[in-house]
C-alpha cells in the first residue's frame, strides 16, 4: 500500500502555481530575445539618426529627418560616395595630405595609425584575422580557452621568438571586446571546425550555447531505392561498356576475307 501510495504521488498533475510558472518561463524564453533584438537595433538606428542629423543641417528640424532610419541610409549613402571619391586620384592626394596633417599631431597620430591599422586588418579580403577558432592552453597545463588568430607573428616579436608562431586573441565572457593578446607556437594550437560566430556565441553565453559538432554527427544512411537505382546505372554502364569491346574483335575477320 505504501509503494502504491507513492506512485500516485509522483503520478499527480502539477498544480495550478506549477503550471502558470512553467507557463511565465516558456513565454520568457520565447519573447525576450526577440524583445532584446528589437531594442537594440532600435536604439542603433536613433543613435545613427541623431548623430547623422546633427552633422547634417536643415535635416533635424524637418519632418523628413523625423523618420526612423532616415539618419541610417543617409549615412550609408554618403560613406559610399566618400569610398568612390577616394578612389579617384582627387580623392587619395586629399587622403594622403589629411594623413600628413594628422600625423604631425602627438596624440592624435597614435590614435588614427592603430585605428586604421585595425580596420584594415579586420576588412581586408586578403586577411586571415578572426577566421580561424583555436583551442589554447590558458592560463596553465590543462586548462583550455576559445582563442582566435588573428595572424601570423611578425617584426621583433617573430625575430626574438623561435619557431613557427601566431598571434592568438583570447576573449574573456561574457564581454568578448576585451581579452589578452598571447603569441603561441602553431604546433601547440587545437584549430576547430567550429565557425567564428558559433565561437563568439559560446563565449559570451559562458559555455550554456554549445554549437553542435558536425564532425560527430551520423551520416544519413542511403535509401534502397536508391541503392538499387545505383545498382541499375552501374550495370547499364557494364553493358554499353561489352557492346563497344565486341565490334573491336570482329574487324580482324574483315580484314582477313577482304585479303583473301
Amino acid at each position: 500500500m505504501i509503494n502504491t501510495d507513492n506512485d500516485q504521488a509522483n503520478n499527480a498533475k502539477p498544480g495550478l502555481l506549477a503550471r502558470f510558472r512553467g507557463w511565465f518561463f516558456t513565454g520568457l524564453l520565447v519573447t525576450a530575445p526577440v524583445l532584446l533584438t528589437v531594442y537594440i537595433t532600435w536604439a542603433a538606428i536613433e543613435l545613427i539618426d541623431g548623430q547623422v542629423s546633427a552633422l547634417i543641417p536643415g535635416v533635424k528640424g524637418s519632418a523628413f529627418g523625423n523618420v526612423p532610419g532616415v539618419g541610417l541610409v543617409i549615412g550609408i549613402v554618403l560613406i559610399t560616395l566618400i569610398g568612390a571619391i577616394a578612389a579617384g586620384f582627387l580623392g587619395r592626394w586629399v587622403i594622403r595630405l589629411g594623413e600628413a596633417v594628422l600625423n604631425q599631431m602627438p596624440v592624435v597620430r597614435s590614435i588614427y595609425g592603430a585605428t586604421k591599422q585595425i580596420l584594415e586588418t579586420v576588412i581586408s579580403t586578403q586577411s586571415d584575422a578572426f577566421r580561424e577558432v583555436v583551442l589554447v592552453e590558458y592560463p596553465r597545463r590543462g586548462l583550455w580557452v576559445i582563442g582566435f588568430v588573428t595572424g601570423s607573428t611578425k617584426g621583433e616579436t617573430a625575430r626574438r621568438l623561435n619557431g613557427n608562431n601566431v598571434n592568438v586573441f583570447i576573449p574573456t565572457t561574457p564581454n568578448p571586446t576585451s581579452g589578452f593578446l598571447l603569441f603561441c607556437p602553431k604546433k601547440d594550437l587545437v584549430y576547430m571546425d567550429m565557425s567564428v560566430e558559433n565561437a563568439v556565441k559560446l563565449v559570451v553565453s559562458g559555455g550554456i550555447i554549445t554549437p553542435p559538432d558536425k564532425a560527430a554527427q551520423p551520416a544519413t544512411p542511403a535509401s534502397p531505392q536508391g541503392s538499387a537505382k545505383k545498382a541499375v546505372a552501374k550495370k547499364a554502364v557494364a553493358k554499353k561498356a561489352v557492346g563497344k569491346k565486341a565490334p573491336a574483335k570482329k574487324a580482324p575477320a574483315k580484314k582477313a576475307v577482304a585479303k583473301r
